[in-house]
């Protein structure tokens, strides 16, 4: 075997030969209330493909199922993205076809799209219907995930652990490593995961559950403090002489003639 031959290249090449010529399209199992991206899927009579839209993650489940697929519109992951709790468990149960849930993991002969600072994992190739794989994620943040022999043509999936940040290595742009073809599933897959957590930053409400402390913006005043200018006129509660004319009482000859 050519040594550049890696252990990536060696299960897409067995992978691709072992699904040569399966055909099938079974229904998917039922994924798990409450911990999967709610979005809308529609089958079409033709071809049973489906569409997706953005939708709001659900609280995140102990432990969740994700089903592997041979359609006949090709390879999913069910659902596509799914939020377990820091120390779930989610598993990986092969439907139809034949698939891997690889983790996007240098020790996978692949660009991190995992947290740093966690494990690798890799269930090998899974060809049996029924057969299953765990892993366990106590690290926040988003795991992406793929299939080796179908990795070209977007079979991928995220996993959201806890409340994770969105600047991590799950949530940036699709690199060069990854084939150009299931660029537009990264983007897609990291849309979906930022459009679900969008519902959880406000914490359930808006801007404190009120409004600029109940009272307008003058404080429940008027923009004169409440009052208008202390009560008096503009010349302090006297007319413009101080309260007498202009000669103080007397007439300019000082109250008598010459």
């Amino acid at each position: 075997m050519n040594d550049s031959l890696t252990r990536r290249n060696v299960l897409k090449a067995t992978g691709g030969l072992a699904v040569l010529g399966l055909a099938g399209c079974t229904g998917s199992a039922a994924p798990e209330a409450g911990n999967q991206i709610s979005h809308d899927e529609k089958t079409t009579e033709s071809g049973g493909g489906h569409e997706h839209a953005g939708g709001t993650i659900g609280e995140p489940a102990e432990h969740v199922t994700v089903t592997m697929l041979t359609e006949d519109d090709g390879y999913h992951f069910h659902p596509h993205v799914v939020h377990v709790k820091e120390g779930g468990t989610v598993t990986f149960e092969l439907e139809s076809g034949t698939h891997t849930a690889t983790a996007y993991h240098p020790d996978n002969d692949a660009p991190r799209r995992v947290p740093e600072g966690t494990e690798a994992w890799d269930s090998g190739v899974l060809s049996e219907s029924g057969a299953t794989y765990e892993v366990t994620l106590d690290k926040a943040g988003v795991y992406d995930y793929y299939c080796v022999p179908h990795e070209s043509v977007g079979m991928m999936g995220s996993i959201v652990v806890g409340d994770p940040p969105l600047d991590g290595p799950g949530m940036s742009e699709p690199s060069d490593d990854i084939p150009e073809d299931a660029h537009a599933k990264v983007t897609e897959l990291n849309e979906m995961v930022e459009t679900g957590l969008s519902g959880h930053d406000d914490g359930g409400h808006d801007d404190g559950g009120h409004d600029d402390g109940g009272h307008d913006d003058d404080g429940g005043h008027d923009d004169d403090g409440g009052h208008d200018d202390g009560g008096h006129d503009d010349d302090g509660g006297h007319d413009d002489d101080g309260g007498h004319d202009d000669e103080g009482g007397h007439d300019d000859e000082g109250g008598h003639d010459e």
